[in-house]
């Protein structure tokens, strides 16, 4: 599948890092941006996608695609625009699951 061509949109991929105060001893996540401006195509999934999506996850929304990029996991958060999304899972292209991946996501907020 060739989707160089749909990467129209830029996304910021971020990993959390947990950190702890040395005076306090309370710990503070922080995002830290892991991947700047990947080519990605965002879209909104379809009507029958969403209700079908609800039975497996909470308020699936969004399906995202990238070049495949090693490590990426649905413990991070992609931003695109001012736009926080959170993937639901990470699935690699059906060949070899190294050349795209598609990201199934939900919109909201990850608090640091």
């Amino acid at each position: 599948m060739n989707i160089s061509g749909g990467l129209r949109h830029r996304v910021q991929i971020q990993t959390r890092v947990d950190t702890q105060n040395a005076t306090t001893g309370e710990v503070v996540s922080t995002w830290v941006t892991t991947h700047a401006n990947v080519p990605a195509k965002v879209e909104p999934l379809s009507a029958r996608e969403f209700m079908q999506s609800r039975t497996e996850q909470d308020e699936i929304s969004v399906r995202i695609t990238i070049r495949y990029i090693a490590g990426i996991s649905a413990g991070m958060r992609i931003l695109h625009g001012s736009v926080i999304y959170n993937p639901a899972g990470v699935l690699g292209d059906l060949k070899s699951g190294q050349e795209y991946l598609t990201i199934p996501c939900s919109q909201g907020v990850n608090e640091g």
